[in-house]
């Protein structure tokens, strides 16, 4: 069976959907899988090695340029390459009306969540196959649990594997532990203060740790900035295409990140991270992973470096008992 996964966004969805891939390999291993994906996390798709052609929509740019001639052929080269796929299956994973007018473009059956579990119930009405699945289940159960519906089979709820492989490249220059911060997010209210990344960085680089920072923007950057200005030890790695960095994210040892796409991928990875949370609540879309925890900021209060060390070396502790005893 040959199956079009339309999933497009953002970063943390895309991430949340290869725990649903993985169940279907194992379950379904006549299936092969292509998938529909916003250009910007194209390279996020490719690092699950099962994936076929993947097909970029650029849905956010299109809006802004309706008129655009050049819109009107790429949207027209998509429909073409969608249905030259000759999908038997389309899984509309994302339940959201933009979502459903990309899957309609592959002329294939499409299965989707039904309209009391859709994201937008509006979205059903192009669905030719409707599952429910509750709401209040975290992100990547509710993915699988549809393609199980989807495709037939009763995913292991009790095992959580991504499958994803962080490309070939190290750190160049870099030896020993490394401990990526990512610092950066969406929403000011999401940002930890600098003076705690900073002492956070300084904390693992007295504990032997080179700490790695990055930025996408002019603010990440003062900020990556000012911790490596404060702790030399600090790595600065510059802006970079989103695949570049996931590659040096991949080969971390460990990963302190603030709500945002890159610590979901951390996650999903393997590695130990520690994801902060100040405003949002993790309950339904945090990261989750076998070395994956959450600090969440009490009403009121706030989460401090010494809290964040200590769950850092509670993990990585957890991953050496777990690597010893294979």
């Amino acid at each position: 069976m040959k199956v079009l996964i339309v999933k497009t966004s953002s970063m943390g969805d895309v991430i949340h959907t290869f725990p649903a891939v993985e169940d279907a390999l194992r379950n379904r291993p006549d299936t092969s899988f292509d998938w529909c994906v916003e250009e910007p996390f194209a390279g996020i798709v490719a690092l699950h090695p099962a994936i076929g052609t993947i097909h970029k929509v650029a849905v956010r740019r299109w809006r802004k340029r309706l008129f655009d001639g050049g819109t009107w052929r790429e949207m027209a080269n998509l429909r073409r390459a969608l249905q030259a796929g000759n999908y038997d299956l389309v899984i509309d994973a994302q339940g959201l009306l933009k979502s459903a007018l990309v899957a309609i473009q592959a002329g294939a059956p499409i299965a989707g969540f039904d309209r009391a579990c859709a994201r937008e119930p509006s979205a059903t009405l192009f669905y030719q196959r409707k599952y429910a699945v509750p709401r209040d289940l975290h992100a990547i159960e509710r993915t699988r649990r549809l393609f199980g519906l989807a495709l037939g089979y009763q995913p292991d709820l009790s095992t959580l594997e991504s499958g994803i492989v962080p490309p070939p490249r190290d750190l160049a220059g870099v030896e020993g532990k490394t401990a990526f911060l990512l610092h950066g997010t969406s929403r000011e209210d999401k940002k930890w203060p600098l003076e705690d990344w900073i002492e956070t960085a300084r904390q693992l680089a007295d504990r032997q740790f080179t700490p790695v920072v990055t930025w996408s923007n002019e603010a990440e950057r003062k900020v990556a900035q000012a911790i490596a200005g404060a702790v030399p030890r600090t790595v600065l790695v510059a802006r970079s295409p989103l695949a570049d960095i996931a590659a040096i994210l991949g080969r971390s040892t460990l990963v302190i990140g603030a709500d945002t796409g890159l610590t979901h991928l951390a996650s999903a990875f393997g590695l130990p991270t520690v994801a902060i949370f100040l405003a949002t609540e993790p309950g339904l879309t945090g990261p989750r992973g076998k070395f994956a925890s959450t600090l969440l900021a009490p009403a009121g209060g706030k989460v401090t470096p010494a809290e964040v060390i200590a769950e850092a070396e509670r993990l990585l502790e957890r991953r050496a008992i777990a690597q010893a005893q294979h």
